[in-house]
């Protein structure tokens, strides 16, 4: 049984998320200890408890310890066979964090994973769903993968109630360099629920101005619409480039939108293979591939800790170098 240290490097949930489904996919027993110690509500939270749960049933794991406020937990995963399952995670517990957990599940499944996910398809701390379906995803089929995706309700924080669709089907991984990026339009949509119509436009119009100046063509889509939860955000992206911003009670529609392009024109400047919170995503998939690269423009903690879990777990070893203004990552 491989021990994992739960308070390394930025110590939070991604340690847990990461450990889980490397150990399904190798059949490895683990141990995880001092689970989110540094933060102010230590141990597990519902959607770690949730993400945890998922990855047991689909790898008819044994587990224990998996509670709320649990810091210490055991899984010893079974055989991976595929099926269909209904994921509420409650309240708005990110749709796309726990997507991060059953992915590399396809790679062993011997059929289809069908998941109905219920929470928060966007919300702070999290990936949005349409980052994940067009940046995290395509970096994904270009390694092998074949995931579908569908968005039947966007869900905002506090009240969730997003629904999304995923459909992984069995494959196969093979290494992939991430070096270049190559950007012609920048993609991407300005989304609201249960706000005025104007919302939506005034997200799109501050991106699109910021994107021009400095020289990007964009095409913007708005999105409005009436779910269960109230909110915003936008998603923009490029090749293996992608921001989001979200909207929150007081923050005017004009900065969300600019705050997103910002990230954007300073990802895509910078000549990057790969945003800086597509790097942490893609680490896991770099090590089961046994081989691979990326460049981003800095090292973010989320993905040293990533590389440490992963080195870990799979027994390999990156290598991490400074090239110019980015750095490497290659295995």
């Amino acid at each position: 049984m491989i021990v994992i240290d739960g308070s390394f490097g930025e110590g939070g949930g991604q340690i847990v998320r990461t450990a889980i489904a490397l150990s399904a996919v190798t059949d490895t027993p683990i141990k995880i200890e001092k689970i989110r110690v540094g933060r102010s509500q230590p141990g597990l939270k519902a959607q770690h408890v949730k993400a945890i749960e998922t990855v047991a049933r689909l790898s008819r794991a044994e587990y224990h310890g998996v509670d709320i406020g649990s810091r210490e937990i055991t899984f010893a995963p079974n055989r991976i066979t595929g099926g269909a399952m209904r994921v509420d995670i409650g309240t708005a517990g990110s749709i796309p964090l726990l997507i991060q957990s059953v992915i590399p599940l396809g790679l062993v499944a011997s059929d289809r994973i069908t998941l109905r996910l219920i929470g928060g398809t966007d919300v702070l701390w999290s990936p949005s769903i349409d980052y994940t379906m067009h940046v995290f995803f395509k970096a994904l089929s270009e390694m092998g993968f074949d995931l579908r995706a569908r968005v039947i309700a966007r869900g905002y924080y506090p009240r969730g109630g997003g629904v999304v669709d995923l459909e992984i089907l069995p494959s196969s991984i093979r290494p992939y360099r991430f070096e270049a990026s190559e950007c012609g339009v920048v993609s991407g949509i300005s989304h609201a629920s249960n706000l005025p119509i104007h919302v939506v436009k005034r997200q799109r119009v501050a991106a699109s101005e910021i994107l021009s100046s400095h020289g990007f063509e964009c095409d913007i889509v708005e999105e409005p619409g009436s779910f269960e939860s109230t909110g915003s955000g936008i998603t923009l992206w490029c090749g293996h480039i992608g921001a989001c911003s979200f909207g929150k009670r007081g923050l005017r529609a004009e900065l969300v939108g600019s705050e997103a392009a910002s990230v954007m024109v300073s990802e895509l400047k910078s000549g990057a293979g790969v945003d800086r919170n597509l790097a942490d995503q893609l680490i896991p998939y770099i090590g089961l591939a046994g081989g691979g690269s990326l460049t981003v423009r800095e090292l973010s903690s989320h993905t040293e800790t990533s590389i440490h879990v992963v080195e870990q777990l799979l027994n390999v070893s990156f290598l991490v170098d400074q090239r110019g203004d980015m750095i490497r990552i290659s295995l």
